[in-house]
């Protein structure tokens, strides 16, 4: 029998042997990820924002201890209404369209990962270590986002302070990695060549390459095929229209459960957050509180008064949303003034009748109460709301996320938290 040949190990330079590897497919591959990041972390910042965090006490902030991270922030606008879709829909689409990317990237530059010795000086070091967040960070980024986009919560604790802690750990040591690699990136791109091994000092290209089975633009083509296929299976659930049934990757599938007014998507049931029928019957009421006055209402109180409409979505944080839909109900400015506050109604902190789960209790902003087309909501598309759309009373805002527009609503209470 023939000797088995020797091992070799992945800290040596001959165990990489794909010809693919270089400074340029690095290069081509690290400048998407610098453009399609920078979008990302620009979205992700502006999500966070529209959960207007700082009011209530922060009471919608589920990332506890921001400090400095949140000296950002400002008062969510109103309009565009479609603002948030926008937003939510471009984070999560091109996301998880970079995903093929990302791994691309990391495939390009594995062998560095082993070279050996691990350190070679304090500044080697601390270059180590910010390659260690930045590969640690994406994936953890990428991981949890996905997760999230499937409603699939299978990591510890909540994901909101997960993610957004875990965006700017990554994002520190992105901005490091581009500030020491942009002049390598720049001059590999401008040669448009890779160097053979002998001349190599960037550790990438293959010191016993080979034969190649596929060019490097080859190879790019393959990324971006896999890239536009995620694309074009994820942006219709934000697009909407004719192309929400190309969205095989939305959370619950590219249809909407039933047929009617109320047949569009659907996070959480009644059932699932414990509201029983008996909790939305006839002995239901709704408590508007400010000013020191208390009022209280039934369904068909809010019947009786003024009616207004709005076309409005829905936009979620996992990035599917509705299209416009006309809502009627009583303008929540309105339902201000019946506790006193006319003229420059407050913000309100809205609470509602489910059990147990995330923004049971959720505030608004002023400027969210005065807006007209922000409506207690009573009917959707003309008929009444269905249990699981928030009957008897939902929340609607313009440019507001998904989740602070409150299903089963009990209780109002304007400018005093």
């Amino acid at each position: 029998m023939g000797a088995h040949p020797p091992f070799t190990p992945p800290t040596s330079p001959s165990f990489w042997r794909s010809p693919l590897r270089g400074p340029w497919l690095t290069a081509v591959l690290g400048t998407v990820l610098l453009a399609g990041i920078t979008l990302l972390f620009v979205t992700g910042l502006l999500s966070y924002a529209a959960y207007n965090p700082d009011l209530a006490g922060g009471l919608n902030d589920r990332t506890p201890g921001k400090g400095l991270l949140g000296l950002y922030l400002f008062p969510w606008p109103t309009g565009p209404h479609w603002l948030y879709r926008l937003t939510q829909g471009l984070h999560v689409t091109v996301g998880v369209a970079l995903v093929p990317v990302v791994l691309a990237k990391l495939w390009s530059v594995i062998p560095k990962l082993f070279t050996l010795p691990p350190v070679r000086s304090a500044g080697h070091a601390l270059e180590r270590l910010s390659l260690l967040l930045l590969v640690g960070g994406v994936l953890f980024e990428c991981v949890t986002g996905v997760l999230n986009v499937q409603l699939e919560y299978l990591f510890p604790g909540s994901f909101y302070p997960l993610h957004f802690y875990g965006a700017w750990v990554f994002m520190g040591a992105f901005a490091a990695h581009v500030v020491l690699r942009l002049p390598r990136t720049v001059r590999a791109l401008r040669e448009r060549r890779d160097p053979v091994a002998a001349a190599d000092d960037t550790g990438l290209v293959a010191a016993r390459p080979d034969r190649p089975t596929v060019s490097r633009r080859g190879a790019l083509g393959l990324v971006g095929a896999g890239s536009l296929a995620l694309f074009v299976t994820t942006a219709g659930q934000s697009v909407g229209g004719w192309w929400r049934r190309t969205a095989l990757l939305a959370p619950h599938g590219a249809g909407e459960p039933g047929s009617g007014p109320n047949a569009f998507q659907i996070n959480k049931t009644a059932a699932a957050v414990g509201i029983r029928a008996r909790d939305t019957g006839e002995d239901w009421r709704l408590t508007i509180e400010g000013g020191g006055r208390r009022v209280r209402l039934g369904r068909a109180d809010l019947l009786a008064l003024p009616q207004h409409e709005a076309a409005l979505p829905i936009a979620c944080v996992e990035g599917w949303s509705t299209d416009d839909r006309l809502w009627s109900g009583v303008r929540l400015r309105d339902l201000a003034a019946l506790v006193g506050h006319e003229a420059e109604p407050p913000g309100v902190l809205v609470e509602s009748l489910q059990l147990h789960g995330a923004f049971r209790r959720a505030a608004l902003r002023d400027n969210q109460v005065r807006d007209p087309r922000s409506l207690l909501a009573l009917r959707v598309g003309g008929a009444e709301l269905s249990a699981d759309h928030g009957y008897p009373a939902r929340i609607i805002v313009p440019a507001a996320p998904g989740v602070l527009n409150t299903k089963w609503v009990s209780r109002l209470t304007f400018g005093e938290w």
